[in-house]
């Protein structure tokens, strides 16, 4: 039966022959790219649980929230949409239901469409739809599905709506010979923004995708002239302390929660006249905390760029929470009186680790909830890229 969980999830009932061809593609695609299949679910029970071991001999296990995808056309929707509906049992009463994420990490939660007919199938962030209700819509265009079908693997933000502010999100779509590169990458993505879940998709070579197996060699091994406390620490070399850190995704996700807080970290500190400059380590606080030449204490957010840049190839920013208080919607997004600075990292569209800085003062107010910041920004003129001038602007505001 290969893995079992080790945390419970919610089942659904569901009808066997509608699901089977799910199923049929999932099992097909990673026989395909030579797994061994240990585990291969009934249809009849939603989300599927899969566990297999892959052609280097790691043993995975999957747990798929997968859904039929097609473009049958719909009255009064686009005639190119293709679509997939999220939906398991009785509609209710529109209750937000949990998606699992095994705390273990022992499976992979994936959140996607299937067209089996056409070999192909497109995912949804599953951390970002977590709670998500039942029954929901997620569509994307032909042209979309075209370039699936043409590359192989593809990545895009999602049309909103329009005139809604929900967050924005990524969408990644391959072919059948592409889904344990999927599984994968969903491993390697779980909880990040949508800027570098996008950037990961485009530069898939970063993706812990296809592990090799190495042998070592017998002989002489040369040993650093120092080595880090941790390594002494865990009686692991510092290769095998990263190389730990690769296979783990938790770990690896809280470390990379933290690379672009410690470049803005980095940079800030080395800035002339900047003093306790610190990380703030506080739950739900803001990032770093400094003084400029004997200021109050400033405390800036850093936030990473989304992928697509505008026409006019200027970075953009979703500026808001995830998830807002139910009582509250407008919580979702911030108050010019959160935080002194903003910084944006340009990581996701440059690749470099570089920062522009804005005050929120400057940013446009939301035009349905006053008081609070617009979550459309884009890193215009405004966004000043030496932090001594931005440090400046805000010593003199506060």
């Amino acid at each position: 039966m290969g893995l079992k969980p080790r945390a419970e999830y919610q089942t659904y009932r569901v009808l066997a022959r509608d699901r089977q061809p799910l199923v049929d593609f999932i099992v097909e695609a990673m026989r395909g790219a030579g797994c061994r299949m240990l585990h291969i679910p009934p249809a009849n029970v939603a989300p599927f649980r899969f566990t297999f071991e892959t052609p280097a001999g790691e043993r995975l296990g999957i747990i798929a929230y997968a859904f039929l995808a097609n473009s049958k056309e719909t009255k009064n929707r686009p005639k190119d949409e293709h679509r997939f509906q999220v939906k398991y049992g009785s509609k209710g009463d529109g209750k937000q239901q949990p998606i699992f994420h095994d705390p273990y990490s022992l499976y992979t939660t994936l959140f996607l469409g299937i067209n089996p007919e056409q070999g192909f199938f497109v995912a949804a962030d599953p951390w970002l739809h977590n709670p998500t209700k039942f029954f929901i819509s997620i569509e994307f265009k032909e042209d979309e599905a075209g370039a699936v079908l043409k590359n192989g693997w593809s990545a895009w933000e999602r049309d909103r709506r329009s005139g809604s502010d929900e967050p924005i999100e990524v969408l990644v779509g391959g072919t059948a010979e592409h889904f344990l590169r999927y599984v994968y990458f969903e491993r390697d993505a779980l909880r990040e923004d949508q800027g570098h879940r996008h950037w990961l998709a485009e530069n898939i070579s970063h993706v812990t995708a296809f592990p090799m197996i190495t042998s070592k060699g017998e002989g002489t091994t040369i040993q650093p002239p120092h080595l880090h406390a941790l390594s002494n620490e865990f009686d692991l070399s510092e290769n095998e302390v990263l190389d730990l850190i690769e296979k783990a995704p938790r770990l690896k996700m809280a470390v990379r929660g933290w690379v672009a807080e410690e470049h803005l970290y980095r940079q800030l500190r080395e800035v002339p006249g900047v003093t306790d400059c610190m990380h703030i380590e506080e739950e739900g606080g803001n990032d770093v905390r400094l003084r400029y030449r004997g200021s109050l204490p400033l405390e800036l957010e850093c936030k990473n760029v989304l992928r697509r840049t505008t026409a006019a190839g200027l970075a953009r920013v979703d500026f808001q929470r995830t998830r807002a208080s139910k009582k509250d919607p407008c919580s979702r997004y911030y108050r010019p009186s959160d935080f002194d600075i903003v910084a944006a990292c340009l990581h996701s569209v440059s690749s470099r680790w570089e920062f522009r800085y804005v005050l929120p003062s400057q940013l446009e107010e939301h035009p349905r909830c006053p008081g609070r910041l617009w979550n459309n920004v884009r890193v215009d003129e405004k966004w000043l890229a030496k932090p001594e001038q931005i440090l400046s602007l805000a010593t003199q505001a506060s």
